[in-house]
């Protein structure tokens, strides 16, 4: 299986969000992308930011953003982060009835469409529009709260999808999100996955920029079977 460079994405969720624009020049050196958790309380049981913050964010940044919308009614909000200059941008299968013309509007506008799959919802039904997206997001937890307890169990997705996308020639980031830190990113790596977002084991460490380099570093040897 042919898998892309590793990228990091540090997930906010984590920072302290009173030093948010501080928080985000922490990792500017050292992340590939910056992952934003889009929560409403309605999709998940969690609140935390919307459109205005990421259009502040966004202000102070030159890392492409990752935004990850949990939330309801994708296809009505997900166009703003496109129009606000979002990198690529995620929602969930489960929240959507069209996933496949989301994903048209969204590359329309000239960003990269991501489609998420929460911990209880199968990948097998979604195997085939996949060519129609750019990112495949594959919660590693259950969706709607940082800080949880990676699920092993849940990278079965992730070999899936990834010989999907070898055997169908796909040009697909697949992404992990849930539990990933130094001591579970390499099996996900080795699951397949090449996009990896870290919330706490970031924004916690007391380098975080450093903590960046070590994750990526960690599952480029384990995609290269070292």
């Amino acid at each position: 299986m042919t898998v892309p460079p590793p990228i990091v994405a540090p997930s906010i969720l984590a920072a302290d969000f009173a030093r948010l624009a501080d928080e985000v020049r922490a990792v500017e050196a050292a992340a590939d992308w910056l992952h934003v958790d889009v929560m409403d309380n309605h999709f998940v049981p969690n609140l935390t930011i919307g459109l205005p913050v990421v259009q502040s964010l966004l202000a102070v940044t030159e890392l492409p953003f990752d935004v990850h919308l949990m939330i309801t009614d994708p296809r009505r909000w997900a166009p703003g982060y496109a129009d606000a200059g979002a990198h690529n941008v995620t929602f969930h299968a489960e929240a959507c009835d069209n996933p496949v013309a989301l994903a048209r509007d969204l590359r329309s506008a000239g960003v990269k469409a991501g489609l998420a799959i929460d911990r209880d919802t199968p990948i097998e039904p979604y195997l085939d529009i996949l060519p129609s997206f750019d990112t495949l997001l594959i919660m590693t937890i259950k969706a709607g709260f940082g800080g949880q307890r990676f699920l092993p169990h849940l990278l079965d997705k992730v070999r899936v999808a990834r010989r999907h996308a070898a055997a169908g020639h796909l040009e697909l980031r697949i992404e992990v999100d849930g539990g990933i830190a130094a001591d579970t990113i390499a099996e996900a790596a080795e699951a397949g996955a090449d996009a990896f977002v870290a919330g706490t084991a970031v924004y916690g460490a007391d380098d975080p920029a450093e903590a960046v380099r070590r994750l990526r570093a960690l599952a480029e040897r384990a995609a290269a079977g070292v």
